[in-house]
C-alpha cells in the first residue's frame, strides 16, 4: 500500500483560494482520468466539499506522486501550482488513512461533529467507482472510512459539538434568560451560508425569532439556507436572502447579528456597527476586559479548539500547546440594543465592538472563557480513540491483504502439482477403481494442504504486521512462483464487479 493524499483546506488555505480552487462535476472527472494516466498513480479519488479538495492515490513512487498530484491539482482548479502550493498538505500511507478517517468523523470539519461530510465521502468513492478511478485500495479505504464515521456518530456525541457551540452562545447572548424568549420576536442578520451559519439559523428558527436575514458571498447559497429555513415544519419564521453590500442595511434593522464567513478578514468593524446604531465609536464608553490564561489549542479545528481546550485560537496553528494570555471584553453595560454572536475562527467581527454602547459581543473566545468545562472533550478524545484502532485495523488488514494473491497462487501451483500427479498415477496403475482413485487422490490432497496450512496461516499473520509486506516476496521467491499467476490473482480480485460495493 502506498497512499497518498494531497489537498487543501479551511485549515490549509484562506476561503479566498478555496474559491478559486473549486472543482465541478466534469472538471472532477478530468482529473481523476488524468491522475491515472500519469505514471506514479495507478488509481485515484478526489474528495471535494466548499471546504475541501483533496486528491487521493495509490502510487509508487512518494516524490514523484507528490509532484505529479500537485501539478495536476493546480491545473485542473485554475490556480497557479506556485500560487497553490504554500497551502497544500501531505499525508502518506498509514497518515493518509487516518486523515481521511478523521475527516469522516467531522474532527477536520469546520464544524466538529457535522455528518454532512459522510455523504460527501460516499459520492467520491461513487465517482471513483463510476469512473473506474478506485481500485482495490481505494474500494476499502473509503469504504472503510464511512463504517468509521458512522461508528464515531453512534457510539459516541461528537455529532452535537456544532449544536452545543451555536447553543451556548446564544445562551451567553441572553446573559441568563431563556434563549426562546430573549429571541423571541426579535429580527436575526445571519452572515454566511455554510454549516455553522445554517446551523445557527436553524437555531434561531427554532427559538422563535420573527425574521432571519441571510447574507452571503454567494447569493445562491443565501437563497438554498432561506429555501431549506422556510420549508422546515417546526417553525414559522420569516426568511430572506441579501447581498453582502447589503450587510451595512440590514444591521440597522437587526436584533440579533450572527456571523460565521470563513473570511481572513473582518466582516463587521466596530465603525460599521457604530453607524448602524448611529454612535460615535470614540465618544462610546469603553468596558473593562478580563485577562485570563487560556491553553493553546488543540490541531483538530478552529471550533474543536473551543471544544476540547475552551480556546479560541487559530485552529491552524501547529507545534506544542503553550499558555496564552487572552483580554475577554465585558459586555458592555445598559439596554442591548445590537447581540453579536461571532463564531468564526479568524473573528468576523471587530473585538473592538465590546466599546460601542449598546452592543453585546460573544465569541469563541469569550464562549471559551464563559465554559467551566469541555462538554465535548470527552467525545472527541473517544473519537480519537475509534480512528487510531480503526486505521491500526486497516493497515493490518491491507497488509494481509497484499500476501493473499501469493497464498492463492501458492495453492493453486499445489493443487496442479497434485492433479498432475494423479494423472501420472493413472498412467502406472490403470486398473484403479473409482473408489480406490478417489481414495488416493483425497490422500494426496489432505497432505499437501496439511503441508501447506502453518506456513501459508503464518505468512497471513507476519504480514499484518508492521513491516510485513515482505514476506510475501519471501514466499514468492521459497516456492518459485511465477510473478505473473500472483499478478493475475490480484487482477482478478480487483475486477469483481461486487467488490467495495454496499
Amino acid at each position: 500500500m502506498s497512499l497518498l493524499v494531497v489537498g487543501l483546506s479551511h485549515r490549509s488555505a484562506p476561503v479566498s483560494v478555496l474559491e478559486r480552487a473549486s472543482l465541478a462535476a466534469d472538471t472532477q472527472a478530468k482529473l481523476l482520468q488524468d491522475t491515472l494516466a500519469a505514471e506514479p498513480a495507478t488509481e485515484a479519488a478526489v474528495l471535494a466539499t466548499c471546504n475541501r479538495i483533496e486528491l487521493y492515490a495509490d502510487v509508487d513512487k512518494f516524490h514523484a506522486g507528490v509532484a505529479e498530484l500537485s501539478t495536476l491539482l493546480a491545473q485542473h482548479s485554475g490556480v497557479g501550482l506556485e500560487e497553490l502550493t504554500p497551502y497544500l498538505y501531505v499525508h502518506y500511507e498509514d497518515r493518509a488513512v487516518h486523515h481521511l478517517f478523521s475527516v469522516a468523523c467531522g474532527l477536520d470539519s469546520m464544524v466538529v461533529g457535522e455528518g454532512q461530510i459522510l455523504g460527501q465521502i460516499k459520492d467520491a468513492l461513487a465517482r471513483g467507482q463510476e469512473l473506474h478511478t478506485a481500485g482495490r485500495l481505494l474500494n476499502d479505504l473509503f469504504q472503510q472510512a464511512l463504517r468509521v464515521g458512522k461508528r464515531a456518530h453512534s457510539e459516541t456525541g461528537i455529532d452535537r459539538a456544532g449544536q452545543s457551540l451555536v447553543t451556548f452562545g446564544l445562551q451567553q447572548l441572553a446573559a441568563g434568560a431563556d434563549p426562546a424568549l430573549w429571541a423571541g420576536g426579535r429580527r436575526a442578520l445571519v452572515i454566511g451560508a455554510g454549516s455553522m451559519s445554517s446551523l445557527a439559523a436553524a437555531t434561531l428558527a427554532r427559538t422563535g425569532v420573527a425574521e432571519i436575514v441571510v447574507a452571503n458571498r454567494t447569493r445562491a447559497r443565501a437563497d438554498r439556507l432561506v429555501e431549506i429555513l422556510q420549508q422546515g415544519d417546526d417553525t414559522a419564521v420569516r426568511a430572506r436572502a441579501v447581498e453582502m453590500s447589503a450587510v451595512g442595511d440590514e444591521l440597522t434593522r437587526a436584533d440579533i447579528v450572527v456571523s460565521c464567513t470563513g473570511s481572513t478578514g473582518l466582516v463587521l468593524t466596530a465603525d460599521a456597527l457604530a453607524d448602524a446604531l448611529g454612535v460615535t465609536l470614540d465618544a462610546a464608553p469603553e468596558a473593562p476586559a478580563v485577562t485570563a490564561v487560556a491553553p493553546a489549542p488543540d490541531d483538530v479545528d478552529q471550533h474543536a479548539a473551543w471544544v476540547e481546550n475552551g480556546s479560541a485560537a487559530s485552529a491552524a496553528h501547529a507545534g506544542p500547546a503553550t499558555p496564552r494570555r487572552v483580554t475577554v471584553p465585558a459586555p458592555s453595560t445598559g439596554p442591548v440594543r445590537l447581540a453579536l454572536l461571532d463564531l468564526a475562527m479568524p473573528r468576523d467581527i471587530d473585538g473592538a465592538a465590546h466599546r460601542i454602547a449598546g452592543v453585546r459581543l460573544v465569541d469563541i473566545e469569550s464562549l471559551a472563557e464563559a465554559s467551566a468545562d469541555a462538554p465535548m472533550a470527552a467525545d472527541v478524545d473517544r473519537v480519537r480513540t475509534i480512528v487510531s484502532d480503526e486505521v491500526a485495523a486497516f493497515g493490518a488488514a491491507q497488509r494481509a491483504a497484499h500476501v493473499a494473491p501469493t497464498v492463492v497462487a501458492l495453492r493453486t501451483m499445489a493443487a496442479d502439482v497434485v492433479a498432475g500427479e494423479i494423472a501420472r498415477l493413472d498412467g502406472r496403475l490403470p486398473d484403479l477403481d473409482e473408489k480406490q482413485r478417489a481414495e488416493i487422490t483425497q490422500t494426496v490432497r489432505r497432505v499437501v494442504d496439511k503441508l501447506l496450512h502453518a506456513p501459508t496461516v503464518r505468512v497471513k499473520q507476519l504480514a499484518s504486521e508492521p513491516g510485513g509486506a515482505g514476506y510475501a516476496d519471501a514466499l514468492r521467491e521459497l516456492f518459485d512462483l511465477d510473478p505473473q499467476t500472483v499478478a493475475a490473482v490480484s487482477r482478478a480480485d480487483l475486477n469483481d464487479p461486487n467488490r467495495g460495493r454496499s
